[in-house]
């Protein structure tokens, strides 16, 4: 396989350039951009992977790029930024950030959230489609595992890597509890079974964006306080 592309999105030269190196030297193809309106602009010249975005940088935050960027692509996106402020992870992941990474961190820390990220994106991408795989339907939505795609009606409902993974997990296990632990465990990786935020705003997504195109009254995903959430076939 190709090696798999990340574009580096900061301000800070000294940023850009130990990342940038390290990545590469570990096998990625690293593309570095000084400002969000530069990935923008360039975005489909570069064609990434993966995207690494500062948060704090001069002109439009990472936030607006971000939000900007999910109006026409799924990327996963990892957020970099030197704030610890819990309200910036949960505005991150809301605007559709797959993870979120606060300086200063280690190379053996970026290293795992890339791979994890990228784990998830090429596991969607790359699995053929299966004739014995199910189709899962309950009222408009219907979920194809075999194909990695979600309907509602006729019209594609348009997830990141990261909230298919989601909606897989439930889809698989219609009408039954999925605890908090199993979703952070399977989907982002054992180490954040306990950072329930994820999942929250996670679900909070999907809902939004089912709701958005459904027709009709109803509640598919069900939460259980404090133990986790279902599918449910209407």
């Amino acid at each position: 396989m190709k090696n798999q592309r990340i574009c580096l999105v900061d301000d800070e030269p000294k940023i850009l350039r130990f990342v940038s190196a390290n990545l590469k030297s570990v096998g990625y193809e690293v593309t570095s951009l000084g400002s969000g309106e530069e990935l923008l602009e360039k975005f489909d010249l570069i064609s990434p992977d993966l995207i690494l975005l500062d948060i704090m940088m001069p002109g439009q935050d990472g936030f607006y790029i971000l939000e900007e960027l999910r109006k026409f692509s799924s990327v996963p996106v990892i957020m970099l930024t030197a704030r610890s402020n819990p309200k910036d992870k949960v505005v991150g992941l809301n605007a559709g950030a797959d993870d979120y990474l606060t300086k200063p961190f280690s190379l053996d820390e970026l290293f795992a959230r890339v791979n994890a990220v990228l784990r998830r994106s090429q596991s969607r991408l790359g699995e053929s489609y299966r004739e014995e795989s199910p189709i899962v339907r309950t009222g408009e939505l219907t979920i194809d595992v075999g194909s990695k795609r979600c309907w509602i009606s006729d019209v594609e409902l348009k997830l990141t890597q990261t909230e298919y993974s989601v909606m897989e997990i439930l889809a698989l296990n219609i009408d039954k509890i999925v605890e908090h632990k199993t979703f952070l465990s399977e989907v982002w990786g054992p180490q954040y079974r306990d950072d329930v935020e994820y999942i929250r705003v996670g679900i909070a997504r999907i809902r939004r964006k089912i709701k958005d195109l459904l027709q009709e009254e109803g509640e598919y995903i069900i939460t259980y306080p404090g133990l986790g959430y279902m599918l449910s076939s209407l």
